[in-house]
């Protein structure tokens, strides 16, 4: 995993995968309304395991020297959702899609720290819970994410076997992350 998310075209792929995203939404579709939703959706896929190589690449780490594992792929994750976050807002704008205030404002701090928190390397290495706060927060609305997507609460979406094994992935990787956060202060208990 670590060779993975360190190599030097990893923000290539990423980029690529997003142009191919497209296109791919550009071919299948009529409108812009119609290739923005697909765009976004399609995205929003890509972003999600660019998100969950690093978690599992910090679970696998010790936790305390994780700076370095993690910002770089951080920030690459951070390019390509803010990517998705045009595509979202593209697809909001040009379809008329109603925003609910409460999940505006938990998306809102979601995306602030996908954005911020990578670039802030100093701070990071000096606190190391704040990657902890970073995976549980950002896995959390990843979570309800999907969650609103298999309850149909989504516009333009209707429930997926997609939907169900992102939940299911994300669910069992907070669950390890949660058994690995009770060992890690379990051990700092005198």
């Amino acid at each position: 995993m670590r060779l993975l998310i360190h190599h030097k075209y990893y923000l290539l792929v990423g980029l690529i995968a997003e142009l191919l995203i497209l296109l791919i939404a550009y071919w299948q579709s009529s409108d812009f309304g119609g290739l923005f939703q697909l765009a976004a959706r399609y995205s929003g896929r890509l972003s999600l395991v660019y998100f969950l190589m690093p978690w599992w690449a910090y679970l696998q780490s010790d936790r305390e020297h994780s700076t370095e594992l993690l910002l770089q792929p951080l920030r690459v994750f951070a390019i390509l959702h803010v990517i998705h976050f045009v595509f979202l807002a593209l697809n909001v704008y040009l379809n008329a899609i109603a925003l609910i205030p409460v999940k505006l404002i938990g998306g809102s701090v979601g995306y602030l720290m996908i954005v911020c928190w990578p670039f802030m390397g100093s701070w990071l290495a000096q606190h190391n819970w704040g990657f902890n706060l970073y995976f549980l927060y950002v896995g959390i609305v990843m979570m309800v994410t999907y969650v609103s997507r298999i309850k149909g609460d989504f516009e333009g979406s209707v429930p997926s076997p997609i939907h169900y094994f992102a939940f299911g992935v994300l669910g069992i990787s907070m669950l390890l992350f949660m058994r690995a956060l009770g060992k890690q202060w379990s051990q700092k208990k005198p």
